[in-house]
């Protein structure tokens, strides 16, 4: 079992920035990948960023490529989210995930289906 915590969400106008951050617990070592994702309201869950827990390969959504950053901290098993240039378009619910049944990709992956740990989110919230 994987329990993930999520923490660093907030308020913030347009241009501005946030770093969230990403506590994980339990079994973590057959975590392979982490990834973020991101659900506005009325919306579906889109991914937002991923990277390789066992390298530093990291996967973007187009929508955030060049603004976000996600970074890894092995020996504190935490994954952050780095956030720049922020958008009104970028307010949503921020899903911290784990992949851990043992497949390997060549990319890692956004797709929410490829994950099996959540943590609860934390909001962002972008004003214009």
């Amino acid at each position: 079992q994987v329990h993930l915590v999520e923490s660093g969400g907030g308020s913030v106008q347009a241009g501005g920035s946030l770093r969230l951050s990403c506590a994980a617990s339990g079994y973590t070592s057959s975590c392979k990948y982490m990834g973020w994702f991101r659900q506005a309201i009325g919306k579906e869950r889109e991914g937002v960023a991923a990277i390789y827990t066992s390298g530093d390969e990291t996967h973007y959504a187009d929508s955030v490529q060049g603004r976000f950053t996600i970074s890894q901290d092995n020996a504190e098993n935490t994954v952050a989210l780095q956030m720049n240039s922020l958008s009104p378009e970028d307010t949503g619910m921020y899903y911290c995930a784990a992949h851990c049944r043992g497949w390997h990709y060549s990319t890692p992956p956004i797709s929410s289906n490829d994950y099996d740990y959540w943590g609860q989110g934390t909001p962002v919230t972008v004003s214009s």
